[in-house]
């Protein structure tokens, strides 16, 4: 069997780019065109992350050293240490609507990437540095001693790891692990919530239902969302008096309803530790290598993004779908 070259990765990468720059009618850049294209900084910050050169000064480094690279990504000269940063702080709204295009995009390609039913979890990621405690950060108080703080994190609840100070990737993918959308905020903001702001997104897809656990369970969302023709399933674990908390549960029981929440947990557990392994953020409570809420939203979003195109590209060549050794090796 035939494996993919670092050749193949990049002219996904850049194919897929300039297919989803076409499905946009405005364009998210006016005025005049940048210096360094987007889908090349795309890809130069993906081969950073998997590199796991976080530095922008290292970065502009690494190219410097690395003439080959840099004629295959494409840039016509090194960009500035503070190019780098202002381009990367940008990205977020640019990679959260190219992965939401290839979610779409990926449902013709093959059935493993129906958009069916969809499945919501969040993940929390650990900030880098020190614990800001809430009492103090509550207060607005930084103790003299505490360095390197990340003062936009929050605290969030983990069920694996407890309290967490740190900010949240909130996924939606199907039901084989392909992720459809993703928004990254700090860990305190509530999953609800986030799946209200997600809803417009999520219908876009016309799934037929969307799964999630506890969190995101509201008996008036329930009924809302029938109405447009979209199932919420959830175990809905403290809705359980009267007659329509009983006839929801009598309903959880039924085919494919029963099927579709049991394999929630199996489906989007999974695809999170690839996330930490394509993102080096295995250890230590998946702590990550940056800080500040604008460059972390980027950074969670190259790893959803790398994902993404590792499925896509393991569908053609006919690899295990959830195999990332092969893009984590060739763009290393």
């Amino acid at each position: 069997m035939k494996a993919p070259s670092k050749h193949d990765y990049v002219k996904t990468y850049f194919t897929l780019y300039e297919y989803f720059e076409q499905e946009q009618k405005d364009g998210y850049h006016r005025g005049h065109p940048f210096d360094y294209e987007t889908k090349t900084l795309i890809l130069f910050f993906t081969m950073m992350m998997i590199h796991r050169i976080s530095a922008f000064k290292s970065q502009q480094r690494w190219l410097k050293q690395h003439p080959t690279e840099v004629e295959q990504l494409g840039f016509e000269q090194i960009p500035a240490r503070t190019t780098l940063s202002r381009r990367f702080k940008r990205l977020y709204p640019t990679l959260q609507a190219f992965i939401a295009y290839l979610g779409q995009w990926a449902a013709v390609l093959s059935p493993e990437f129906d958009n069916q039913v969809l499945i919501e979890d969040a993940s929390l990621f650990k900030a880098q540095g020190p614990v800001w405690h809430q009492s103090d950060r509550q207060a607005g108080h930084i103790p003299e001693k505490l360095r390197h703080l990340d003062q936009d994190a929050s605290w969030g609840k983990s069920a694996y790891h407890g309290w967490v100070y740190g900010y949240s990737l909130h996924l939606s993918c199907n039901r084989a692990g392909f992720p459809k959308l993703a928004q990254v905020e700090t860990a305190s903001l509530d999953e609800s919530q986030v799946l209200e702001q997600k809803k417009e997104a999520l219908f876009a897809f016309h799934p037929e239902a969307v799964v999630g656990d506890n969190a995101y369970f509201k008996a008036m969302r329930v009924r809302q969302w029938i109405a447009e023709e979209v199932i919420l399933i959830s175990p809905a674990a403290k809705w359980q008096n009267g007659k329509y908390a009983e006839a929801y549960h009598c309903f959880l029981e039924q085919a494919p309803m029963k099927d579709w929440l049991k394999c929630r947990k199996t489906t989007i557990e999974p695809v999170f530790d690839l996330f930490a392994k394509v993102l080096g953020t295995a250890n230590n409570h998946k702590q990550l290598p940056i800080q500040r809420l604008a460059k972390v939203r980027t950074f969670l979003c190259l790893g959803v993004l790398t994902v993404q195109i590792a499925m896509i590209i393991n569908n053609v060549f006919g690899l295990p779908l959830r195999q990332i050794s092969s893009i984590l090796s060739v763009l290393n």
